[in-house]
């Protein structure tokens, strides 16, 4: 039996160490482990590489995990410690991560946010979407246009292919976009709705980094990219997007590419709003 500690886990992950009475293993890679519980409530096991995340549990060491764990190891689970077959992961000195930016910053900041080009990092990624679908989504963010926001993210949701579908990821992105955009109170209403909307329509995972950003959580490449924004630093934020394009094979660039079209259409709508006043 090998005994490790947590580094550090969020409060989501306390209460699925305490309330969880029949999980099982949903997929196991070399750096993380997903395991899900009986009500879908997803955890990750993740070494410090991958980072802090809504529901990660990070440990110390960098080990393999993928040695010690298959999809037929067994679980038991108690509030203080996990054990996934021989390995024990001690949960009690782990220090609580909070997942949720400061939206409210960042939205009070939103004008210097648009102002960094991020999009000028972003190498070339076309989307097996329709871009109309697409335009549709981000421009009824924008304008808040809830049935039409609902309608397009269920088209988009499950689209593609992986763990995390393209169209998960790229609604992903885009609700981050929401709490920038949007005040808190409009933001919370929106962001919950996308999230629910797409949530039943797509794999076990992804669904849960969606319940994740409807309650205004990210991981911890998003938290740095959103700090780096507001510097105005251009070498941050060309380091802080090149990490998130390392997520996945594609799933950290659909994200970021669900995040700047949205962006895009409300830059778009300040410049349509600002010529119609000046015909006024």
């Amino acid at each position: 039996m090998q005994v490790i500690n947590a580094v550090s886990l969020t409060k989501h992950v306390e209460a699925w160490l305490s309330e969880t009475r029949y999980p099982r293993i949903l997929h196991v890679f070399d750096d993380a482990c997903n395991l899900i519980n009986e009500r879908k409530d997803v955890l990750s096991v993740v070494i410090p590489q991958i980072g802090n995340g809504p529901f990660n549990l990070v440990v110390e060491n960098s080990l393999l995990i993928s040695e010690r764990v298959s999809l037929e190891t067994q679980i038991s689970v108690s509030p203080a410690e996990l054990t996934i077959g021989e390995l024990t992961i001690n949960a009690v000195n782990g220090i609580l991560w909070n997942p949720r930016p400061n939206w409210e910053q960042f939205h009070r900041m939103r004008i210097e946010i648009l102002h960094e080009q991020v999009s000028f990092f972003l190498p070339e990624h076309e989307l097996s979407i329709p871009s109309g679908l697409l335009y549709s989504f981000t421009t009824s963010i924008v304008t808040a246009d809830l049935p039409a926001m609902i309608s397009a993210a269920k088209k988009i949701a499950g689209m593609g292919i992986g763990l995390t579908p393209t169209g998960d990821d790229f609604i992903m992105g885009a609700i981050y976009a929401i709490w920038i955009i949007h005040p808190t109170e409009v933001a919370e209403v929106l962001a919950q709705e996308v999230a629910n909307a797409a949530m039943p329509l797509t794999t076990s995972l992804s669904a849960a980094w969606l319940m994740s950003a409807g309650r205004g959580e990210a991981g911890q490449e998003w938290h740095e990219l959103l700090d780096a924004l507001t510097s105005e630093n251009q070498s941050v934020i060309r380091k802080r997007v090149k990490n998130i394009l390392a997520v996945g094979e594609t799933s950290g660039a659909d994200a970021l590419t669900g995040f700047l079209e949205t962006i895009q259409s409300y830059i778009a709508s300040l410049s349509r709003n600002a010529a119609t006043s000046s015909f006024e």
